[in-house]
């Protein structure tokens, strides 16, 4: 059953935090031009993500929150930021340029909201179903207009004799999944560590924002809308809930050995050729519960698309700690009696697969040409899709080692999945080698779908 939407959040504060300076290391202007990884990105809405942090019964006090958890968080973020110093800016879009650019002055911050709830912590931070309307009041919104946009914005909640969460709000056009991963991270790490000698990080989290290695199909800008503002996202939340699911490591080996078995005597070599990732087999099963528990017209069409990284796959390949956007979405549209077919796992692995081993060459070739070929294909998909089922996360973030000092995250959910047929991925909160997925579908639809995701895996 659902749990109840029943809140009450109060605000304490709201504030900007500044990236730490000094008189001996005065901080200047940093402006940055978007690439074409950016740009197509710029029309998404915001991505919205919560992580929920138990306190200890010592630690959950309005004592140990006021004078020395939020304080440690707000340092921390300022002397973070310090290091990220696009992010505490905007993206500017002056009339009459071709494309924005990331700008930061040393008057830029980032916005931060302090609240206090007394709604049950572990109903928000569970697995099990629960309208998807109760964790919106946690995260922050992010001002934008059609020449400005803030670029991230955050939210930290204290729950009394429970816990804290801290819940963000931030622009896709600056910041994919991997480096907000980053991001978080570095907060996370100068927190811990609770020092101002704390100014350097681990080579792995330390961001590289040079844009120059990365290579510019000419004419591209001109395709894209002259505004910031994103399209407004209309959905009737009121029957909307939301759960994680769980696949552990063995459900995934099961996954991978059916697919094989269901090659027809070509298991040796299509074995070989497919690319069964923990991600394909996880983004294959999860599709195909979806169109099934939706209840599709065997006639119809589904679409599906993921973003790919492509630091490693560009030549030269960009630093794993390149902080911005450097990822391609890949679309595919299917006839949905193909998905409904008795090997429809095994097919979407195969279709997901050959997207996957097509991104090498596209990356490679990349042209104006190719990139408007690929959004008026994802447009086309849009239309005459009955359902188009997205992915945004991966495990390989590892997410869950986001450790502020008082313990790694309780829960972490992408919250503005619920914009759409978004699915969440990443590791598994347990640290088993599994995979957690987060979804958002109408009430009855998720009733279908919990019983088809445990079915199919007996």
């Amino acid at each position: 059953m659902a749990t109840s939407y029943n809140y009450s959040l109060k605000v304490l504060e709201v504030c900007r935090v500044t990236p730490f300076t000094n008189s001996a290391t005065p901080l200047v202007e940093l402006c940055l031009p978007l690439t074409h990884f950016d740009m197509f990105w710029v029309k998404l809405f915001p991505i919205e993500r919560i992580f929920f942090y138990q306190l200890s019964q010592h630690e959950s006090t309005y004592t140990f929150f006021n004078s020395v958890l939020l304080p440690r968080l707000k340092h921390s973020l300022s002397l973070t930021l310090t290091h990220f110093l696009p992010i505490a800016g905007h993206i500017i879009w002056p009339v009459g340029t071709e494309k924005p650019s990331f700008l930061y002055t040393p008057s830029d911050g980032v916005s931060l909201i302090v609240s206090e709830s007394n709604s049950d912590f572990n109903g928000l931070s569970q697995n099990e179903m629960q309208e998807a309307i109760a964790l919106h009041p946690y995260v922050p919104e992010l001002p934008v207009s059609d020449s400005k946009a803030a670029i991230i914005a955050f939210q930290i909640t204290f729950f009394p004799n429970q816990g804290f969460s801290i819940g963000m709000c931030f622009q896709h056009a600056m910041i994919d999944g991997k480096s907000i991963a980053m991001f978080m991270k570095s907060w996370a790490h100068i927190c811990k560590v609770n020092s101002d000698m704390a100014t350097l990080l681990p080579l792995e989290l330390t961001p590289i924002f040079d844009r120059t290695a990365v290579e510019e199909p000419q004419g591209l800008g001109m395709f894209y809308p002259k505004s910031l503002k994103h399209p407004g996202v209309i959905k009737d939340m009121e029957n909307i809930v939301r759960a994680n699911f769980e696949l552990s490591r063995q459900d995934i080996t099961n996954l991978r050995r059916n697919i094989v078995s269901q090659q027809n005597g070509k298991e040796e070599e299509d074995s070989k050729c497919m690319h069964l990732s923990t991600f394909v087999l996880s983004y294959a099963y999860i599709i195909v519960t979806i169109v099934k528990a939706k209840n599709l017209e065997r006639k119809g069409k589904v679409g599906f698309l993921f973003p790919a990284d492509c630091r490693s796959r560009l030549n030269p390949p960009l630093p794993t700690n390149y902080f911005g956007n450097c990822v391609v979405r890949s679309s595919a549209l299917v006839d949905t009696e193909t998905i409904l077919d008795k090997n429809g796992t095994a097919f979407v692995a195969n279709e997901l697969s050959k997207m996957i081993k097509g991104l090498a060459t596209r990356v490679k070739n990349m042209s104006v040409e190719r990139e408007i070929e690929e959004t008026f294909k994802l447009k086309n998909i849009m239309q005459v899709a009955d359902v188009v089922i997205r992915v945004g996360g991966s495990p390989r973030f590892e997410i869950y080692e986001t450790d502020f000092g008082w313990g790694k995250p309780k829960k972490t959910q992408v919250v503005s999945i619920d914009k759409g047929v978004w699915i969440s991925m990443a590791e598994s909160s347990h640290g088993n080698g599994g995979i957690e997925i987060g979804l958002a579908l109408k009430k009855s639809e998720m009733k279908m779908f919990t019983f088809l995701f445990a079915k199919g895996l007996k």
